[in-house]
């Protein structure tokens, strides 16, 4: 009993050990494995070992809690009748334990995120022991205690194999015709088995552990800082987009002008398209040129029509700032007639018309007379 709790309070610390390895969190049904086994066990004391070899072969599930503690239930059954007499069964004895793992070299090395090609596991646990019997033999049960080295090597491609020699001492402490409960030698056998266990894939998408990518402070500030440069990038792309859009608006606006100007040619009303203007611009925009071009083409094929410019301001801002926007908006659309388009100044005459409550700045083209007046 002494050496169980001394057991228990190793695997307490091997647990506290492997928390310093930062493990990426596992799910519940992670890091389970399942192995078979066998082997020669002989009695400890009184009997010639190699005279006396006791066949087994054994099933064993087991999960690793934390690359160092694990647990395992496993279960031998052992075929030979000796040293002892026949009891006229194929299987003599069934032994199935609790135990317990320790993974020595994780526990002094540390876990580097995946198994080492060698390790050295130890197992101590407590369990069942069950003597078959078809003859005037007694059955016997009894609770048993095993302690083992595995000798482990880690293979295949996600190291999800291994293979393991396993040296071990099993005792019967009570029961099986002993009297009294006791860690004796004399109720023990030396056992050795080789056996191969498989890991299942675990939800990190390996068959082990996978470590946590631990970053200093100076990373971690240069990925602060590298986010903190692409939400600048982004604000300055939302700013691009919504220039562009105001852009887009810009050009709907003009097509609407124009097309509205073109019915109104088709019906002989007055000639009135619209420039749009950016925030206290006023700087013709490239875009806006179109509706100041049908403009002069309707004044080339009219020779006698004269056009008065119309120009206009936002209602935001001072009274006198509007205005005089207002004037420099058709002064530089009746300059852009006359420079660009050939139209003599003498047929056009512009007019500031202060602020106004449309949606949109702009300058408006109203012709003075109609298509019946001194067009004719």
């Amino acid at each position: 009993m002494k050496r169980l709790l001394s057991f228990m309070a190793a695997a307490t610390v091997a647990a506290a050990m492997s928390a310093q390895t930062t493990v990426r969190g596992s799910k519940t049904f992670d890091n389970f494995y399942i192995g078979i086994n066998g082997g020669l066990a002989t009695k400890t004391t009184g009997y010639s070992w190699m005279n006396n070899l006791n066949s087994n072969a054994g099933l064993r599930i087991g999960k690793n809690i934390t690359p160092v503690f694990g647990m395992l239930i496993e279960s031998n059954a052992y075929f030979s009748n000796k040293p002892y007499e026949s009891r006229g069964t194929a299987v003599r004895f069934l032994n199935t334990s609790l135990l317990g793992t320790i993974n020595l070299s994780n526990w002094f090395a540390s876990y580097t995120g995946e198994p080492r090609p060698f390790e050295v596991i130890a197992l101590y646990g407590a369990g069942w022991g069950h003597a078959f019997s078809n003859n005037e033999r007694p059955i016997y049960n009894s609770i048993t205690s095993k302690a083992a080295i595995d000798f482990a090597f880690n293979f295949g491609t996600d190291n999800e194999w291994q293979f393991y020699i396993e040296p071990a001492m099993i005792y019967s402490i009570n029961g099986n015709g002993f009297e009294g409960t006791e860690y004796n030698i004399n109720r023990s056998m030396f056992q050795v088995n080789c056996g191969f266990v498989y890991k299942f894939m675990n939800s990190n998408g390996t068959h082990n552990f996978a470590l946590v990518q631990e970053r200093s402070q100076e990373e971690i500030d240069g990925l602060n800082a590298q986010i903190n440069a692409l939400r600048g990038d982004v604000y300055d792309l939302e700013n691009v987009i919504a220039d562009k859009d105001q852009q887009i608006a810009f050009l709907r606006t003009s097509l609407d002008n124009q097309r509205a100007m073109n019915e109104t040619n088709d019906h002989g009303t007055n000639l009135q398209p619209t420039v749009q203007f950016r925030q206290n611009m006023s700087v013709i925009d490239p875009a806006q040129y179109a509706p100041i071009e049908r403009i002069a083409q309707y004044m080339e094929s009219n020779p006698d029509a004269k056009v008065e410019i119309l120009g206009y301001a936002s209602p935001e801002g001072p009274k006198d700032f509007n205005q005089e926007l207002s004037e420099d908006r058709a002064e530089v659309v009746m300059k852009a007639l006359v420079e660009k388009y050939h139209i003599p100044a003498n047929r056009l005459s512009c007019k500031g018309m202060g602020a106004t409550d449309k949606l949109f700045e702009q300058v408006e083209f109203n012709r003075v007379s109609t298509f019946n007046d001194k067009a004719r």
